[in-house]
C-alpha cells in the first residue's frame, strides 16, 4: 500500500472526541491520562473490550493545549510532504494507524523517504489501538524514537531526519480473547495462546512506556448511574493540564519542553527528590530490579505529579514517587 494512501485514512480531527465526564469510573485510568498529557508520558491502557479504552484515549485531544503559530507552521510544513491538500493545520495531530499498517508508513521511508505516522503525530498524539497485534519489527523499530524523539531515514546514500516527538497512547487486551482476568466473562485462551500473546511486546518497549493501567469492567447499575453530564471534570484537569504546563515552562524557559522529554543529566539538574523520595525509590528499585531507564522515568512522572497542584521548586516527597511506581507496577 502506497504511503500516501495510509496517511490520507488516519487524517487529523477527523475522529469523535469525547470528554472525561463521559467515561463512568476508571478513576486511576483518567488519572493516569491527565499525568501523562500534563507531561508528555507515554502511556498504556489494558482491559478486556468494553471498559472505555478506546473511548478514554479518544478524550486527549481536547485536553492538550493550543498550537501556537510556529508549531501550526511547523506541522503543516511537515504535513505537506505527503499530501497535495494540506490546509493550515490549527490542532495537534492524533494520529490512528491501523495495525495492519507497512513499518515504512508509520515509521516512514519508502523510495522517496516520507515521513511516517510518528512524524506525522509530532506536537500531538500516535494512538495504536490493539498494540499487541502491530508487526513485532514495526513496534521494534519504535525504541529509538520514543526515546531520541527523532528518527533518521536513510536509503542508498539519501538520509533525512524527521522529528517524532509524540505522546504514545497505545491500548490493548489482556490476551486474545480479551477476558482474561475478567469477572464478567471466561478467558477462552489456552496458556500458549497468552503466552504467545505477551511476547509480542518486548522488555525494552515496555521500559519506554511511562505508565500501564489496567482498566477494570464497570458493573451494569453503575453505568446508568450518572446521568447528568456535566463538564465539571474535565473543566478541572484542563486546569490541572495548564498548571503544570506552565510550571514546566518556567522550569526549562522552553514550550516544547516536557518532563518526559529530561535526559537523565536534566534530571539531576533540574529535578530534586526529598530524602524520603529517594529512600522510596532506591527501595523499590531494588526490590523490582528497575532498568536505570525505567528509574530517571519514575522521577519524571512524578515531578508531573508535582507539577499538577505544586508551585515551581516543589520538591518530589515519597508519596509522587509511590504514585509513579504505581503506573509501573502492572506489568
Amino acid at each position: 500500500m502506497p504511503l500516501k494512501t495510509v496517511v490520507k485514512n488516519t487524517e487529523t480531527d477527523k475522529h469523535e472526541q469525547y470528554i472525561l465526564d463521559q467515561i463512568v469510573g476508571q478513576a486511576q485510568a483518567k488519572r493516569a491520562l491527565i499525568i501523562a498529557v500534563a507531561g508528555r508520558h507515554n502511556l498504556l491502557l489494558s482491559g478486556p473490550p468494553g471498559t472505555g479504552k478506546t473511548m478514554l484515549a479518544r478524550t486527549t485531544p481536547s485536553l492538550l493545549p493550543s498550537l501556537s503559530p510556529d508549531e501550526q507552521i511547523a506541522i503543516t510544513k511537515l504535513h505537506s510532504l505527503v499530501t497535495n491538500n494540506c490546509h493550515i493545520i490549527t490542532k495537534r495531530p492524533f494520529r490512528t494507524p491501523h495495525h495492519s499498517a507497512t513499518r515504512a508508513s508509520i515509521i516512514g521511508g519508502g523510495t522517496q523517504l516520507l515521513p511516517g505516522e510518528i512524524s506525522l503525530a509530532s506536537g500531538g498524539v500516535l494512538y495504536l489501538d490493539e498494540l499487541p497485534e502491530f508487526d513485532r519489527q514495526t513496534l521494534e523499530s519504535l525504541r529509538q524514537p520514543l526515546e531520541e524523539h527523532k528518527i533518521t531515514l536513510t536509503r542508498l546514500r539519501d538520509s533525512v531526519a524527521y522529528p517524532a516527538n509524540f505522546m504514545l497512547i497505545a491500548t490493548m487486551n489482556p490476551c486474545p480473547c480479551g477476558y482474561f482476568g475478567s469477572d464478567q466473562k471466561t478467558c477462552s485462551c489456552t496458556p500458549t495462546q497468552l503466552q504467545n500473546y505477551q511476547k509480542k511486546l518486548s522488555g525494552p518497549l515496555f521500559d519506554r512506556i511511562d505508565m500501564n493501567v489496567e482498566m477494570k469492567q464497570q458493573s451494569n447499575s453503575v453505568l446508568l448511574k450518572n446521568t447528568t453530564l456535566s463538564t465539571h471534570e474535565h473543566a478541572s484537569a484542563k486546569h490541572q493540564i495548564e498548571h503544570a504546563l506552565n510550571t514546566q515552562f518556567k522550569r526549562y524557559h522552553q514550550k516544547s519542553k516536557y518532563n518526559a522529554y529530561l535526559t537523565s543529566p536534566e534530571v539531576k539538574q533540574y529535578l530534586s527528590l526529598t530524602s524520603a523520595a529517594e529512600q522510596t525509590l532506591n527501595l523499590a528499585s531494588e526490590r523490582l530490579g528497575l532498568s536505570s531507564r525505567a528509574y530517571f522515568r519514575i522521577i519524571k512522572v512524578a515531578q508531573t505529579i508535582v507539577d499538577l497542584d505544586s508551585p515551581l521548586g516543589t520538591p518530589i516527597d515519597a508519596k509522587h514517587i509511590a504514585e509513579a511506581l504505581r503506573f509501573r507496577q502492572n506489568r
